[in-house]
């Protein structure tokens, strides 16, 4: 007997194909979709970067799904992706902090989007590639558990997700390890088995993100004046969206020492330079909170977070401070706490929610 419909977003890379085949194998009924959300680029530069958003995106995922025999479709969300992700984006660097589009475009466009779709044409779920498990607790409320290849896990970059999405959700890969899949890869379509991971940042293919800021907004942005702690002026800065929380690579002082960037700010245009020691901290405030395993916050509770997607989770206390506002203090000092990423709290395995991080504490 046939289970429900799925639409599995297939960007024609490993995971995703994976994905597709595994839901199959397991009885449901599966519809292939690729998310068209940017192809103004040259085919040259889709090939090279490998993302998941270009025409080679669409040729090797309708390979794939015509290889499993399952439906196959394109979806423009372009206008999605350019609202809620690039135009997010830009405006977080032009505030002086380091955003994560790859959360911004998860919550927005391959879920809120892609899930509203689906439901229109019938299907109970979306499914992606990513490694995750979506569970559901005692207490009723859906959640994430890492995946069991715990070192591909990608619940940090899904915190965000809401109770309805994960209902609807399924993450059949989340189960294995990348070995693991890369070997069932191999059934599906040798071609794709060994394709490399796309790159995080899809529509800043050569990485430059302060050229694309500038030439996306038309706008020249501002060198102004890097300073130390004192409010001492060290030398000029290129433009604040040149720089991020712990950066010490091309600041271009000489100073005799190391430099690294403290703070940010957007106000006075400055860009504030210290020592190694001064980029850790233990405390950090967050807001756009999204819980997953409990409805909110009450009282204070000990977990571990994680402020990027590489960092290793670190001992914390959070509570709330005031209705949106959420305070993190870590068991030790953490290093560049950094404006604009998220903050996401585990129990363990288990994600209890996470944050926008918006300023840390001053030494």
């Amino acid at each position: 007997m046939n289970k429900e419909k799925v639409v599995v977003g297939m960007s024609g890379g490993v995971d995703s194909s994976v994905a597709a085949y595994l839901l199959k194998e397991q009885g449901y009924d599966v519809i292939g979709v690729t998310m068209q959300i940017w192809q103004d680029e040259e085919i040259d530069v889709q090939e090279e970067s490998g993302g998941c958003c270009g025409l080679s995106a669409v040729d090797d995922a309708r390979r794939v799904a015509n290889s499993l025999e399952i439906p196959y479709y394109v979806m423009n969300f372009k206008g999605e992706f350019k609202d809620n992700v690039i135009d997010y984006f830009v405006d977080e660097y032009q505030k002086g902090n380091t955003p994560n589009p790859c959360i911004a475009c998860n919550r927005y466009v391959k879920w809120e989007s892609l899930l509203d779709r689906s439901l229109q044409i019938g299907a109970k779920y979306i499914a992606t590639g990513h490694y995750a498990r979506v569970i559901q607790l005692p207490n009723g409320r859906y959640t994430l558990k890492k995946a069991v290849g715990i070192r591909k896990d990608q619940t940090y970059a899904l915190y965000n997700l809401t109770q309805n999405q994960l209902e609807h959700t399924l993450m059949p890969v989340g189960e294995y390890d990348k070995e693991e899949v890369r070997k069932i890869a191999e059934k599906v379509n040798v071609r794709i088995a060994n394709k490399p991971d796309s790159q995080e940042i899809c529509f800043v293919p050569d990485n430059n993100y302060a050229s694309f800021i500038e030439e996306y907004t038309n706008n020249k942005i501002p060198s102004g004046n890097f300073v130390d702690l004192d409010g001492n002026i060290l030398g000029k800065h290129k433009g604040i969206i040149n720089y991020t929380v712990g950066q010490r690579k091309g600041l271009g002082l000489s100073l005799g020492k190391p430099a690294f960037v403290i703070e940010i700010r957007p106000d006075t245009n400055e860009v504030v330079i210290g020592d190694n020691d001064d980029v850790f901290n233990d405390t950090l405030y967050a807001n756009e909170l999204n819980f997953m395993s409990i409805e909110k916050l009450e009282g204070e509770l000990e977990l571990e977070a994680k402020i990027r997607y590489s960092h290793k989770p670190a001992k914390c206390k959070i509570k709330m401070i005031d209705e949106n506002t959420l305070k993190c203090v870590f068991e030790q000092p953490q290093r560049a706490i950094t404006p604009g990423q998220a903050v996401v709290f585990y129990e363990g395995d288990i994600l209890v929610g996470g944050g926008s991080i918006i300023r840390y504490n001053e030494k």
